[in-house]
């Protein structure tokens, strides 16, 4: 049987690498292949379609519909490989010295692999708890597309017990990651020409007053790390990580734009941190600049926003995933996962453990270990047991 599932498993990675769903395309044709497969095996999924028709989730039930059950969920979409060096062709799986190369192997199709080709495996068992695959679109830009989806979880009359999120951790439980929110600020100025500079307003000076700020609050935060923290990075972290502005050198810049974002701790700290920074700015700044001329000031924008995860130690659904994984340790990451969202948005439990190692992840020549899809498979073995009870 293990021989089978690993058969299985590379199979349909192969297929899922080969789908280029890089964030700014259409997922429907990995999504037609899926409920194909599904088809085959006599199961039929949920789509939640988006505004524009081009991408979609898919909610698929294995086992009894009127009852509590498990998920395992995995996002579609995948990072850019545009300038990236690739020895080999991205979107075509390639297998050496027990790795898997691609992109997705590990953040997440390989997840999503292993789910797909165990699907035989909970058929035969006859479950008796449900096992969902709640299988999304857009992480990798906002955990965009699972809203949707936990918004029809959010109101069906049977909420699942709780939820696995399989991101890449080498298969350790992780109970806690940093909420992210990002923000983009529009700084508006007054052209001149440079030789009369003090009758303009310039953006990018008014901008560089914003980004001291930031860099100054971002050392506040790092003084304040937490002692016997589970994160390597035990505090929150604030940055400045994108600025454009100016048209040319004897210009005085009228428009800068700065995004900026913080990775909180607390559940809800990410957005009380840059809220703080935009009151500031408006109070501090902006006064000066529409005080040289009406019509200059500050836009703000919320491009990203998840809340963190923190689930407690003792939680039964951190029980269950170190019974399935066959290991008793538990750790916190920086990163962030669609897991904070399955507990603020429907109520369910989550802790996040898939295979791989976030550090193959966005990188070139991605890969995956084979021995780590197979531990993802005998912890879904394991799940599938516990359901069958």
């Amino acid at each position: 049987m293990q021989n089978q599932r690993s058969d299985r498993i590379r199979k349909l990675l192969a297929d899922l690498v080969a789908f280029d769903t890089v964030s700014d395309r259409s997922n429907l044709p990995l999504i037609d292949y899926i409920e194909r497969y599904l088809a085959s095996l006599g199961l039929a999924g949920q789509r939640i379609v988006d505004e524009t028709g081009q991408k979609s989730s898919l909610w698929v039930t294995v086992g009894p519909e009127d009852k509590a059950g498990l998920v395992l969920s995995g996002h579609t979409d995948v990072v850019p490989v545009v300038g990236q060096d690739w020895s080999h062709n991205p979107f075509e799986l390639v297998e050496r010295d027990g790795r898997l190369y691609g992109r997705g192997t590990t953040d997440m199709k390989g997840f999503v692999a292993v789910c797909l080709a165990m699907v035989p495996e909970m058929l035969a068992a006859d479950l008796k708890t449900p096992i969902n695959l709640a299988i999304s679109y857009d992480e990798e830009i906002g955990c965009v597309g699972v809203r949707p989806m936990l918004r029809e979880v959010a109101r069906k009359p049977i909420k699942p017990l709780g939820c696995f999120v399989g991101e890449p951790t080498q298969m350790q439980v992780i109970i806690g990651h940093k909420g992210k929110h990002g923000v983009r600020a529009t700084f508006r100025g007054l052209a001149r020409h440079s030789s009369i500079a003090p009758d303009g307003v310039n953006a990018i000076e008014y901008a560089a007053d914003l980004i001291a700020e930031i860099r100054r609050r971002a050392a506040l935060l790092t003084a304040d790390a937490e002692q016997g923290s589970l994160y390597d990075v035990p505090h929150s972290t604030l940055l400045t990580s994108i600025v454009h502005g100016g048209a040319a050198l004897n210009i005085v810049p009228d428009q800068c734009v700065v995004e900026f974002e913080c990775r909180g701790i607390g559940i809800t700290e990410s957005r009380e941190v840059t809220d703080a920074i935009i009151a500031w700015a408006k109070a501090e700044i902006e006064p000066d600049m529409r005080k040289r001329h009406p019509d200059c000031g500050i836009d703000f924008e919320e491009i990203l926003d998840y809340p963190a995860l923190d689930t407690a130690a003792d939680a039964a659904i951190v029980t269950l995933a170190k019974q399935f994984a066959g290991r008793n340790d538990h750790a916190k990451v920086a990163f962030g996962t669609e897991a904070s969202l399955f507990v603020s948005m429907a109520d369910v439990p989550s802790v996040v453990v898939g295979p791989g190692s976030i550090a193959q992840a966005h990188t070139p020549d991605e890969f995956v270990e084979m021995s780590q899809l197979e531990a993802c498979g005998a912890f879904v073995a394991r799940l599938i047991a516990h359901c069958a009870k």
